[in-house]
């Protein structure tokens, strides 16, 4: 993927699959005055390089009822117990990201619960009895302003 340069289609392809992964081929195809099978054959050589690596569905986390956004800092014991934590906080279906980092903390995490009640429980009852977890810091999102993709 180094040496792939995108070019002003690609581009265009892959902004108005991050848009709507439903757009047919023929549409874009017709935007950009090629043929269906030029964009197929851009969309398939961008999955073969490894740069698109599927598709997704967004779904309104509210109307499931999962009324609570958060982030969690989790500080390990050591920097060794990473890979056991991580191996355990998969199993916590309430964590939706997981990102180790520098700084701080050793791993980033955003979860989604459906109250603060069940964050506590969560909390309490799942991340906080793993051994290799020192400590833990939460901080409760009230909004969601930015949500996009890296434009190409």
């Amino acid at each position: 993927m180094k040496n792939y340069k995108l070019d002003n289609l690609d581009k265009f392809i892959l902004e108005t699959l991050l848009n709507d992964a439903r757009v047919s081929y023929a549409t874009m195809a017709t935007q950009q005055k090629v043929s269906t099978a030029t964009v197929h054959v851009r969309v398939e050589k961008m999955r073969k390089l490894g740069l698109i690596t599927g598709t997704r569905l967004t779904v309104d986390t509210k109307k499931l009822g999962y009324d609570v956004c958060c982030f969690i800092g989790i500080t390990l014991t050591t920097a060794g117990d990473y890979p056991i934590a991580i191996e355990k906080l998969t199993h916590v279906e309430a964590i939706t990201e997981a990102h180790y980092t520098t700084g701080h903390y050793n791993i980033f995490a955003k979860l989604m619960t459906r109250s603060i009640e069940n964050l506590q429980d969560i909390l309490i009852n799942r991340i906080q009895v793993i051994k290799e977890v020192q400590a833990t810091d939460t901080w409760i999102s009230l909004q969601q302003p930015i949500a996009r993709q890296v434009k190409p």
